[in-house]
């Protein structure tokens, strides 16, 4: 199980910064005025320059994709219910998105900044969750339907 998670988290890197990087591209578009924005301004700020900040936003990228991905692993536990497998998840995923949020000012930094981000998570975690949830459930009815005209 550890080589499958670091394996996961091997590919999940790359991908938490492409990821990233794509955002960046859709943000600075939807700015409209022909600059590219890689990171929040107050981020170049802290990091004294923009160039140190791209470099902290993508190692914290790398960390936020590997561990994402390797959280993934949880829903191939077997021995666990979908209860404990959910909570595990959100556990993880949001123990390591907050702090990467904060650190990296993609929220305000203030109790209704923090509460409201966390808010938008859990919706968007929620949404996701519930969708794929009813997808296998529909999966699962098929190949019950399927076996049971084959009996």
């Amino acid at each position: 199980m550890k080589k499958k998670v670091l394996l996961y988290a091997l590919i999940g890197a790359p991908v938490g910064v492409t990821i990233g990087t794509v955002i960046t591209i859709l943000i600075s578009l939807t700015a409209g005025d022909g600059n590219f924005y890689p990171v929040v301004p107050i981020l170049s700020e802290k990091c004294n320059n923009e160039l140190n900040a791209v470099i902290v936003q993508t190692v914290c990228l790398l960390i936020y994709g590997a561990v994402w991905s390797a959280a993934s692993l949880i829903w191939r536990m077997e021995g666990w219910n979908i209860t404990r497998q959910t909570i595990t998840h959100l556990i993880i995923c949001s123990g390591i998105t907050f702090p990467v949020a904060y650190f990296m000012y993609w929220m305000e930094h203030s109790i209704w900044g923090i509460l409201s981000y966390f808010g938008i998570f859990l919706a968007i975690y929620l949404v996701i969750w519930l969708s794929l949830y009813l997808s296998i459930k529909r999966k699962i009815r098929q190949i019950n339907k399927r076996f049971q005209h084959s009996s």
